[in-house]
């Protein structure tokens, strides 16, 4: 699996409540840990009326689209599209690969919902 789509599904979890926050202490440099911080405590990728974790009630958020592209060796910036009970939501996001060969994402971002 791409980098880019193995990130897209991890910030998935945690932007949907699945994952606390604290999952991606190891996966995260520079300013990303902290953008998820602020973005996930309000869930902003669940489906609309679910108040907590509710299997076989509502649908999982699912990924929709994933691509990225290398702005130069080591680093990639990538969006996805996330669908989440009949909305789409927009999630950019930026992958810098460490000296110890590990990816990292260094950015995350969420666009409007339509």
């Amino acid at each position: 699996m791409p980098p880019h789509v193995l990130f897209a599904e991890r910030l998935l979890a945690v932007l949907t409540g699945e994952r606390p926050v604290h999952w991606m202490l190891g996966q995260t440099i520079g300013e990303a840990y902290e953008q998820l911080i602020r973005l996930a405590p309000a869930n902003p990728l669940r489906a609309a009326g679910v108040a907590g974790p509710s299997p076989g009630r509502h649908a999982r958020p699912v990924l929709r689209h994933c691509a990225g592209s290398p702005l130069r060796p080591g680093v990639v910036e990538a969006y996805a599209s996330v669908t989440a009970g009949g909305r789409v939501r927009a999630m950019a996001f930026r992958l810098e690969l460490g000296a110890d060969r590990r990816w990292r994402c260094a950015a995350v971002e969420l666009g409007p919902t339509v």
